[in-house]
Protein backbone atom coordinates (compact mmCIF):
# COMPACT_ATOMS: atom_id res chain seq x y z
CA UNK A 1 0.00 0.00 0.00
CA UNK A 2 1.48 3.33 -1.02
CA UNK A 3 0.62 6.48 0.88
CA UNK A 4 0.12 10.01 -0.33
CA UNK A 5 0.41 12.36 2.61
CA UNK A 6 2.20 14.95 0.48
CA UNK A 7 -0.71 15.97 -1.76
CA UNK A 8 -3.06 16.55 1.16
CA UNK A 9 -0.60 18.98 2.74
CA UNK A 10 -0.31 20.85 -0.54
CA UNK A 11 -4.09 21.18 -0.77
CA UNK A 12 -4.23 22.32 2.80
CA UNK A 13 -2.24 25.44 1.96
CA UNK A 14 -3.72 26.09 -1.47
CA UNK A 15 -5.31 29.22 -0.04
CA UNK A 16 -1.84 30.75 0.05
CA UNK A 17 -2.20 31.16 -3.71
CA UNK A 18 -4.65 33.97 -2.96
CA UNK A 19 -1.68 36.10 -1.98
CA UNK A 20 -0.57 36.09 -5.60
CA UNK A 21 -3.65 38.03 -6.66
CA UNK A 22 -2.72 41.02 -4.51
CA UNK A 23 -0.34 42.46 -7.16
CA UNK A 24 -3.35 42.72 -9.47
CA UNK A 25 -5.05 44.85 -6.83
CA UNK A 26 -2.00 47.04 -6.55
CA UNK A 27 -2.73 48.70 -9.86
CA UNK A 28 -5.87 50.16 -8.33
CA UNK A 29 -3.97 53.17 -7.07
CA UNK A 30 -2.92 54.11 -10.63
CA UNK A 31 -5.98 53.19 -12.72
CA UNK A 32 -9.72 52.95 -12.22
CA UNK A 33 -10.53 50.03 -9.93
CA UNK A 34 -13.48 49.14 -12.15
CA UNK A 35 -11.08 48.40 -15.00
CA UNK A 36 -9.57 45.59 -12.95
CA UNK A 37 -12.89 43.80 -12.51
CA UNK A 38 -13.30 40.54 -14.37
CA UNK A 39 -12.30 36.89 -14.44
CA UNK A 40 -9.00 35.18 -15.16
CA UNK A 41 -8.51 31.43 -15.63
CA UNK A 42 -5.45 29.56 -14.40
CA UNK A 43 -4.17 26.06 -14.90
CA UNK A 44 -2.93 24.41 -11.69
CA UNK A 45 0.15 22.20 -11.79
CA UNK A 46 1.75 19.98 -9.15
CA UNK A 47 5.44 19.39 -9.82
CA UNK A 48 4.87 20.12 -13.49
CA UNK A 49 1.86 17.83 -13.92
CA UNK A 50 -1.62 19.27 -14.53
CA UNK A 51 -3.70 18.90 -11.37
CA UNK A 52 -6.65 21.26 -11.83
CA UNK A 53 -7.75 24.79 -12.62
CA UNK A 54 -8.88 27.98 -10.89
CA UNK A 55 -11.37 30.71 -11.78
CA UNK A 56 -10.30 33.98 -10.16
CA UNK A 57 -12.72 36.90 -10.18
CA UNK A 58 -12.41 40.48 -8.98
CA UNK A 59 -15.71 42.35 -8.53
CA UNK A 60 -16.53 45.90 -7.47
CA UNK A 61 -19.86 45.77 -5.64
CA UNK A 62 -22.60 48.38 -5.93
CA UNK A 63 -21.70 49.88 -2.55
CA UNK A 64 -18.06 50.30 -3.56
CA UNK A 65 -16.84 47.21 -1.71
CA UNK A 66 -14.48 44.85 -3.48
CA UNK A 67 -14.67 41.05 -3.58
CA UNK A 68 -11.89 38.69 -4.54
CA UNK A 69 -13.04 35.15 -5.39
CA UNK A 70 -10.98 32.04 -6.13
CA UNK A 71 -12.72 28.83 -7.14
CA UNK A 72 -10.13 26.07 -7.55
CA UNK A 73 -10.88 22.50 -8.63
CA UNK A 74 -8.33 19.70 -8.34
CA UNK A 75 -8.64 16.58 -10.47
CA UNK A 76 -5.95 14.05 -9.74
CA UNK A 77 -5.48 10.30 -9.43
CA UNK A 78 -4.51 8.29 -6.36
CA UNK A 79 -3.45 4.72 -7.01
CA UNK A 80 -5.54 4.80 -10.18
CA UNK A 81 -8.67 6.17 -8.49
CA UNK A 82 -9.96 9.55 -9.72
CA UNK A 83 -10.29 12.24 -7.08
CA UNK A 84 -12.00 15.62 -7.12
CA UNK A 85 -11.66 18.45 -4.62
CA UNK A 86 -12.95 22.02 -4.68
CA UNK A 87 -11.50 24.91 -2.68
CA UNK A 88 -13.48 28.15 -2.75
CA UNK A 89 -12.58 31.43 -1.08
CA UNK A 90 -14.15 34.88 -1.16
CA UNK A 91 -12.60 37.92 0.53
CA UNK A 92 -14.66 41.12 0.91
CA UNK A 93 -13.24 44.57 1.61
CA UNK A 94 -15.23 47.66 2.63
CA UNK A 95 -15.10 50.79 0.42
CA UNK A 96 -12.58 52.27 2.89
CA UNK A 97 -10.35 49.21 2.40
CA UNK A 98 -11.05 47.45 5.69
CA UNK A 99 -11.52 43.69 5.74
CA UNK A 100 -15.25 42.87 5.86
CA UNK A 101 -15.42 39.08 5.63
CA UNK A 102 -13.81 35.87 4.42
CA UNK A 103 -15.74 32.88 3.17
CA UNK A 104 -13.76 29.67 2.75
CA UNK A 105 -15.10 26.29 1.71
CA UNK A 106 -13.54 22.89 0.99
CA UNK A 107 -15.63 20.21 -0.76
CA UNK A 108 -14.02 16.78 -0.79
CA UNK A 109 -15.18 13.13 -0.84
CA UNK A 110 -15.95 13.28 2.89
CA UNK A 111 -18.26 16.28 2.43
CA UNK A 112 -18.01 20.08 2.77
CA UNK A 113 -16.01 21.97 5.38
CA UNK A 114 -16.95 25.63 5.74
CA UNK A 115 -15.36 28.64 7.43
CA UNK A 116 -16.86 32.11 7.73
CA UNK A 117 -14.90 35.01 9.21
CA UNK A 118 -16.72 38.33 9.72
CA UNK A 119 -15.40 41.55 11.19
CA UNK A 120 -17.73 42.73 13.97
CA UNK A 121 -16.57 45.91 15.64
CA UNK A 122 -13.04 45.37 16.88
CA UNK A 123 -13.24 41.57 16.67
CA UNK A 124 -13.32 38.81 14.09
CA UNK A 125 -16.14 36.28 14.49
CA UNK A 126 -14.92 32.98 13.06
CA UNK A 127 -17.48 30.24 12.45
CA UNK A 128 -16.53 26.76 11.26
CA UNK A 129 -18.58 23.74 10.24
CA UNK A 130 -16.61 20.48 10.15
CA UNK A 131 -18.09 16.98 10.18
CA UNK A 132 -21.51 18.49 10.85
CA UNK A 133 -20.27 20.18 14.01
CA UNK A 134 -20.41 23.98 14.18
CA UNK A 135 -18.21 26.14 16.37
CA UNK A 136 -17.57 29.85 16.92
CA UNK A 137 -14.54 31.82 18.06
CA UNK A 138 -13.92 35.49 18.64
CA UNK A 139 -10.45 36.63 17.64
CA UNK A 140 -8.72 40.01 17.43
CA UNK A 141 -9.53 41.95 14.27
CA UNK A 142 -6.88 41.13 11.65
CA UNK A 143 -4.58 43.80 10.27
CA UNK A 144 -5.28 42.62 6.72
CA UNK A 145 -6.98 45.23 4.54
CA UNK A 146 -7.18 46.36 0.95
CA UNK A 147 -5.03 49.33 1.98
CA UNK A 148 -2.46 46.83 3.22
CA UNK A 149 -2.46 45.23 -0.22
CA UNK A 150 -2.25 48.61 -1.97
CA UNK A 151 1.04 49.39 -0.24
CA UNK A 152 2.61 46.98 -2.73
CA UNK A 153 1.96 49.36 -5.62
CA UNK A 154 5.61 50.32 -5.36
CA UNK A 155 6.49 46.82 -6.54
CA UNK A 156 5.05 47.34 -10.01
CA UNK A 157 4.99 50.34 -12.26
CA UNK A 158 7.34 52.58 -14.24
CA UNK A 159 9.47 53.61 -11.27
CA UNK A 160 9.80 50.14 -9.73
CA UNK A 161 13.29 48.73 -9.34
CA UNK A 162 14.96 45.51 -8.26
CA UNK A 163 15.17 45.29 -4.49
CA UNK A 164 11.96 47.18 -3.71
CA UNK A 165 10.36 45.41 -0.73
CA UNK A 166 7.29 45.65 1.49
CA UNK A 167 5.37 43.75 4.16
CA UNK A 168 1.88 42.20 3.97
CA UNK A 169 -0.48 40.27 6.20
CA UNK A 170 -3.29 37.83 5.46
CA UNK A 171 -5.76 36.07 7.76
CA UNK A 172 -6.27 32.35 7.12
CA UNK A 173 -9.54 30.95 8.59
CA UNK A 174 -8.49 27.32 8.14
CA UNK A 175 -5.53 27.87 10.48
CA UNK A 176 -7.19 30.52 12.68
CA UNK A 177 -4.08 32.63 12.19
CA UNK A 178 -2.99 35.91 10.63
CA UNK A 179 0.19 35.38 8.62
CA UNK A 180 2.76 38.04 7.92
CA UNK A 181 5.22 38.09 5.07
CA UNK A 182 7.31 40.20 2.75
CA UNK A 183 7.41 40.67 -1.03
CA UNK A 184 10.26 42.11 -3.07
CA UNK A 185 11.19 42.59 -6.70
CA UNK A 186 13.88 40.09 -7.57
CA UNK A 187 14.20 40.87 -11.30
CA UNK A 188 12.64 42.87 -14.14
CA UNK A 189 12.68 41.65 -17.73
CA UNK A 190 11.22 42.56 -21.09
CA UNK A 191 8.84 40.06 -22.72
CA UNK A 192 6.72 40.22 -25.84
CA UNK A 193 3.10 39.46 -24.88
CA UNK A 194 0.50 39.41 -27.65
CA UNK A 195 3.03 41.15 -29.86
CA UNK A 196 3.61 44.00 -27.41
CA UNK A 197 6.90 44.56 -25.51
CA UNK A 198 5.98 44.28 -21.83
CA UNK A 199 7.91 44.71 -18.60
CA UNK A 200 7.46 41.69 -16.34
CA UNK A 201 8.39 41.78 -12.66
CA UNK A 202 9.57 38.69 -10.80
CA UNK A 203 8.30 39.11 -7.25
CA UNK A 204 9.46 36.83 -4.43
CA UNK A 205 7.18 36.50 -1.41
CA UNK A 206 7.97 34.81 1.89
CA UNK A 207 5.78 33.49 4.70
CA UNK A 208 8.35 32.73 7.42
CA UNK A 209 5.84 31.21 9.85
CA UNK A 210 5.10 28.44 7.35
CA UNK A 211 8.49 28.24 5.67
CA UNK A 212 6.85 28.84 2.28
CA UNK A 213 8.14 31.06 -0.52
CA UNK A 214 6.45 31.94 -3.80
CA UNK A 215 7.66 33.45 -7.05
CA UNK A 216 5.23 35.52 -9.15
CA UNK A 217 5.58 36.88 -12.66
CA UNK A 218 3.57 40.11 -12.79
CA UNK A 219 3.10 42.59 -15.65
CA UNK A 220 3.24 46.35 -15.19
CA UNK A 221 -0.57 46.58 -15.19
CA UNK A 222 -0.82 44.02 -12.38
CA UNK A 223 -1.73 40.88 -14.35
CA UNK A 224 -0.42 37.63 -12.84
CA UNK A 225 1.15 35.49 -15.56
CA UNK A 226 2.41 32.74 -13.29
CA UNK A 227 2.80 32.02 -9.59
CA UNK A 228 4.95 29.19 -8.22
CA UNK A 229 4.35 28.29 -4.57
CA UNK A 230 6.87 26.33 -2.56
CA UNK A 231 8.53 25.19 -5.76
CA UNK A 232 5.82 22.59 -6.43
CA UNK A 233 2.43 24.30 -7.04
CA UNK A 234 2.20 26.43 -10.18
CA UNK A 235 -0.71 28.68 -11.15
CA UNK A 236 -0.40 29.71 -14.81
CA UNK A 237 -2.77 32.03 -16.71
CA UNK A 238 -4.46 30.21 -19.59
CA UNK A 239 -7.54 30.46 -21.81
CA UNK A 240 -10.58 28.95 -20.09
CA UNK A 241 -10.72 25.82 -22.29
CA UNK A 242 -7.01 25.12 -21.77
CA UNK A 243 -7.21 25.69 -18.02
CA UNK A 244 -10.08 23.20 -17.70
CA UNK A 245 -8.30 20.54 -19.76
CA UNK A 246 -7.43 18.07 -16.98
CA UNK A 247 -7.38 14.32 -17.65
CA UNK A 248 -6.52 12.79 -14.24
CA UNK A 249 -3.10 11.71 -15.55
CA UNK A 250 -1.28 12.95 -12.45
CA UNK A 251 -1.07 10.10 -9.91
CA UNK A 252 0.19 12.03 -6.92
CA UNK A 253 1.13 8.96 -4.88
CA UNK A 254 3.89 7.74 -7.19
CA UNK A 255 4.88 11.13 -8.64
CA UNK A 256 5.69 12.48 -5.16
CA UNK A 257 7.62 9.41 -3.96
CA UNK A 258 11.39 9.01 -3.67
CA UNK A 259 11.87 5.71 -5.52
CA UNK A 260 15.04 3.69 -4.89
CA UNK A 261 17.10 1.34 -7.03
CA UNK A 262 17.97 -0.95 -4.14
CA UNK A 263 15.10 -2.35 -2.06
CA UNK A 264 15.48 -2.12 1.73
CA UNK A 265 15.84 -5.50 3.37
CA UNK A 266 13.52 -6.36 6.25
CA UNK A 267 12.09 -2.83 6.43
CA UNK A 268 9.64 -3.50 9.27
CA UNK A 269 11.94 -5.43 11.61
CA UNK A 270 15.47 -4.13 11.02
CA UNK A 271 17.21 -2.42 13.93
CA UNK A 272 18.84 0.42 11.98
CA UNK A 273 18.83 2.04 8.56
CA UNK A 274 21.31 4.51 7.04
CA UNK A 275 20.30 6.70 4.10
CA UNK A 276 21.64 9.53 1.97
CA UNK A 277 18.91 12.13 1.36
CA UNK A 278 19.12 14.91 -1.22
CA UNK A 279 16.64 17.69 -1.91
CA UNK A 280 15.56 21.14 -0.67
CA UNK A 281 15.67 20.25 3.03
CA UNK A 282 16.21 23.07 5.52
CA UNK A 283 17.20 22.88 9.20
CA UNK A 284 13.47 22.98 10.06
CA UNK A 285 13.05 19.59 8.32
CA UNK A 286 15.88 17.94 10.25
CA UNK A 287 14.78 16.11 13.40
CA UNK A 288 17.09 14.17 15.66
CA UNK A 289 15.86 12.16 18.63
CA UNK A 290 16.07 8.67 20.07
CA UNK A 291 14.54 7.13 16.95
CA UNK A 292 16.35 9.05 14.19
CA UNK A 293 19.39 11.23 13.54
CA UNK A 294 19.65 13.69 10.65
CA UNK A 295 22.71 15.81 9.92
CA UNK A 296 23.95 17.82 6.97
CA UNK A 297 27.05 16.39 5.32
CA UNK A 298 28.28 18.65 2.50
CA UNK A 299 25.59 18.50 -0.22
CA UNK A 300 23.24 15.96 1.38
CA UNK A 301 21.63 14.84 4.63
CA UNK A 302 22.73 11.69 6.40
CA UNK A 303 19.85 9.83 8.03
CA UNK A 304 20.13 7.06 10.60
CA UNK A 305 16.89 5.42 11.70
CA UNK A 306 16.58 3.15 14.71
CA UNK A 307 13.98 0.79 16.14
CA UNK A 308 13.63 2.02 19.71
CA UNK A 309 12.69 0.13 22.83
CA UNK A 310 10.45 0.99 25.78
CA UNK A 311 11.84 -1.72 28.04
CA UNK A 312 12.72 -0.40 31.48
CA UNK A 313 10.49 2.67 31.19
CA UNK A 314 7.98 3.31 33.96
CA UNK A 315 4.79 3.89 32.03
CA UNK A 316 2.72 6.95 32.85
CA UNK A 317 -0.71 6.45 34.40
CA UNK A 318 -3.97 8.10 33.39
CA UNK A 319 -4.76 10.85 34.25
CA UNK A 320 -1.53 12.40 32.97
CA UNK A 321 -0.20 15.13 35.25
CA UNK A 322 3.08 16.05 33.52
CA UNK A 323 2.62 19.80 32.78
CA UNK A 324 4.88 19.88 29.71
CA UNK A 325 2.65 17.50 27.71
CA UNK A 326 -0.88 18.50 28.75
CA UNK A 327 -1.25 20.83 25.76
CA UNK A 328 -1.34 17.73 23.54
CA UNK A 329 -4.48 16.41 25.28
CA UNK A 330 -6.58 19.42 24.26
CA UNK A 331 -9.01 19.25 21.31
CA UNK A 332 -8.44 21.25 18.14
CA UNK A 333 -10.39 22.16 15.01
CA UNK A 334 -9.50 18.87 13.30
CA UNK A 335 -8.91 16.68 16.36
CA UNK A 336 -12.30 16.97 18.13
CA UNK A 337 -11.27 14.84 21.10
CA UNK A 338 -13.92 16.40 23.36
CA UNK A 339 -16.77 15.27 21.11
CA UNK A 340 -19.01 12.75 22.93
CA UNK A 341 -18.72 10.24 20.07
CA UNK A 342 -14.93 10.14 20.29
CA UNK A 343 -14.98 10.09 24.10
CA UNK A 344 -17.44 7.20 24.16
CA UNK A 345 -15.51 5.18 21.57
CA UNK A 346 -12.21 5.75 23.41
CA UNK A 347 -13.78 4.60 26.68
CA UNK A 348 -15.14 1.50 24.92
CA UNK A 349 -11.72 0.57 23.48
CA UNK A 350 -9.59 1.42 26.51
CA UNK A 351 -11.88 -0.09 29.14
CA UNK A 352 -10.45 0.19 32.64
CA UNK A 353 -6.80 0.44 31.51
CA UNK A 354 -4.75 3.15 33.22
CA UNK A 355 -1.30 2.27 31.89
CA UNK A 356 -0.43 4.75 29.09
CA UNK A 357 1.48 2.16 27.03
CA UNK A 358 -1.39 -0.31 27.22
CA UNK A 359 -3.87 2.39 26.21
CA UNK A 360 -1.71 3.34 23.22
CA UNK A 361 -1.40 -0.29 22.16
CA UNK A 362 -5.15 -0.91 22.38
CA UNK A 363 -6.00 2.21 20.38
CA UNK A 364 -3.38 1.42 17.75
CA UNK A 365 -4.74 -2.10 17.25
CA UNK A 366 -8.38 -0.94 17.13
CA UNK A 367 -7.74 1.76 14.53
CA UNK A 368 -5.66 -0.61 12.40
CA UNK A 369 -8.32 -3.33 12.53
CA UNK A 370 -11.40 -1.13 12.00
CA UNK A 371 -10.41 1.51 9.42
CA UNK A 372 -10.77 0.36 5.83
CA UNK A 373 -7.96 1.46 3.53
CA UNK A 374 -9.13 3.86 0.79
CA UNK A 375 -7.38 6.73 -0.95
CA UNK A 376 -9.10 10.09 -1.26
CA UNK A 377 -8.24 13.79 -1.41
CA UNK A 378 -9.84 15.36 1.63
CA UNK A 379 -9.27 17.69 4.55
CA UNK A 380 -9.29 15.13 7.33
CA UNK A 381 -10.67 15.42 10.85
CA UNK A 382 -11.06 12.81 13.57
CA UNK A 383 -14.85 12.89 13.81
CA UNK A 384 -15.30 12.35 10.05
CA UNK A 385 -12.98 9.34 10.17
CA UNK A 386 -14.84 7.82 13.12
CA UNK A 387 -18.10 8.17 11.18
CA UNK A 388 -16.73 6.75 7.90
CA UNK A 389 -14.01 4.36 9.17
CA UNK A 390 -12.06 4.54 5.93
CA UNK A 391 -9.04 6.35 4.59
CA UNK A 392 -5.29 6.07 4.33
CA UNK A 393 -2.41 6.97 6.64
CA UNK A 394 -3.78 10.43 7.39
CA UNK A 395 -7.16 9.08 8.45
CA UNK A 396 -5.59 6.27 10.50
CA UNK A 397 -3.33 8.64 12.42
CA UNK A 398 -5.93 11.41 12.80
CA UNK A 399 -8.45 9.00 14.33
CA UNK A 400 -5.78 7.45 16.57
CA UNK A 401 -4.76 10.90 17.87
CA UNK A 402 -8.39 11.89 18.43
CA UNK A 403 -9.09 8.73 20.41
CA UNK A 404 -5.82 9.00 22.34
CA UNK A 405 -6.58 12.55 23.47
CA UNK A 406 -10.16 11.56 24.27
CA UNK A 407 -8.70 8.87 26.55
CA UNK A 408 -6.42 11.41 28.23
CA UNK A 409 -3.26 10.40 26.40
CA UNK A 410 -1.10 13.23 24.94
CA UNK A 411 -0.70 12.71 21.18
CA UNK A 412 0.36 14.74 18.14
CA UNK A 413 0.76 14.43 14.39
CA UNK A 414 4.00 13.46 12.65
CA UNK A 415 4.63 13.50 8.90
CA UNK A 416 7.44 12.55 6.58
CA UNK A 417 8.40 9.50 4.54
CA UNK A 418 8.20 5.74 4.99
CA UNK A 419 9.70 2.92 2.95
CA UNK A 420 7.22 0.81 0.98
CA UNK A 421 7.93 -2.42 -0.84
CA UNK A 422 6.29 -3.57 -4.07
CA UNK A 423 6.67 -3.00 -7.80
CA UNK A 424 7.96 0.55 -7.19
CA UNK A 425 9.93 0.39 -3.95
CA UNK A 426 10.76 3.71 -2.37
CA UNK A 427 10.00 6.26 0.30
CA UNK A 428 6.44 7.60 0.15
CA UNK A 429 4.90 10.55 1.99
CA UNK A 430 3.22 9.33 5.14
CA UNK A 431 1.66 10.40 8.44
CA UNK A 432 1.79 8.71 11.81
CA UNK A 433 1.62 9.78 15.49
CA UNK A 434 3.63 10.47 18.62
CA UNK A 435 2.17 9.63 22.01
CA UNK A 436 3.44 10.32 25.51
CA UNK A 437 3.59 7.20 27.66
CA UNK A 438 6.18 8.44 30.14
CA UNK A 439 8.27 9.56 27.18
CA UNK A 440 7.33 10.39 23.60
CA UNK A 441 7.21 7.37 21.28
CA UNK A 442 6.29 7.08 17.57
CA UNK A 443 3.22 4.93 16.83
CA UNK A 444 1.97 3.98 13.36
CA UNK A 445 -1.63 2.69 13.43
CA UNK A 446 -1.66 2.26 9.63
CA UNK A 447 0.63 -0.76 10.08
CA UNK A 448 -0.29 -1.53 13.71
CA UNK A 449 3.23 -0.62 14.81
CA UNK A 450 3.14 0.27 18.50
CA UNK A 451 6.72 1.43 17.92
CA UNK A 452 7.32 2.86 14.44
CA UNK A 453 9.97 1.01 12.43
CA UNK A 454 13.37 2.39 11.41
CA UNK A 455 12.26 3.40 7.88
CA UNK A 456 10.09 6.28 9.13
CA UNK A 457 11.73 9.62 8.25
CA UNK A 458 10.20 12.44 10.28
CA UNK A 459 10.27 15.78 8.43
CA UNK A 460 7.47 17.65 10.23
CA UNK A 461 5.73 17.52 13.58
CA UNK A 462 2.49 19.17 14.63
CA UNK A 463 -0.85 20.13 13.08
CA UNK A 464 -1.75 21.00 9.49
CA UNK A 465 -0.18 24.44 9.83
CA UNK A 466 3.17 23.00 10.94
CA UNK A 467 3.06 20.32 8.25
CA UNK A 468 2.83 23.00 5.59
CA UNK A 469 6.63 23.12 5.87
CA UNK A 470 6.63 19.90 3.83
CA UNK A 471 5.34 21.69 0.75
CA UNK A 472 8.72 22.78 -0.65
CA UNK A 473 10.06 19.20 -0.50
CA UNK A 474 7.09 17.21 -1.86
CA UNK A 475 8.20 15.23 -4.89
CA UNK A 476 11.70 16.75 -4.75
CA UNK A 477 13.52 14.34 -2.43
CA UNK A 478 15.97 11.69 -3.57
CA UNK A 479 16.99 8.82 -1.30
CA UNK A 480 19.89 6.40 -1.56
CA UNK A 481 20.17 3.34 0.72
CA UNK A 482 23.69 3.36 2.20
CA UNK A 483 23.62 0.38 4.56
CA UNK A 484 21.42 -2.52 3.49
CA UNK A 485 22.48 -5.17 5.94
CA UNK A 486 19.60 -6.89 7.66
CA UNK A 487 20.20 -4.77 10.76
CA UNK A 488 18.74 -7.39 13.04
Amino acid sequence: MVLRRGFRVALGVWVMVSLSLFPRLLAAQRIDIASLAGTDWYGLYLNGEKAGFSQNTLTVESDGAMSLVENAEFRISMAGARQDMQIYSKRMYDPDGGLRSIEYRVVDPAGPKAFQATVVGGELLLKSDIAGTSSEKRLPKPKESLADALKQVQLVGKNAKVGDELAFSVFEPMYEKELEGTSRIDAIEERVLDGVPTRVFRILSELPAMGINSCSSVTEDGTILEDVIGGIITMRIEPEAMAKDVNYSNDVIVSNAALVDTPVRNPRTRDTLRLRIEGPLTPEHLFSDERQTMRIVKDHVEFIGRLVSVHGITAAQIPITEPSVLAWVKPSMYIQSDDPKLVEKAREIVGDAKDAREISNRLCAWVHDNVRTAFSAQLTNALDVLERLEGDCTEYSTLFIGLARAAGLPAREVAGLIYMEGAQPGFYFHQWAKVWVGKWIDVDPTFNEVLADATHIKLAEGDLFEQARLIPVIGRIRVQVMDNEDGS
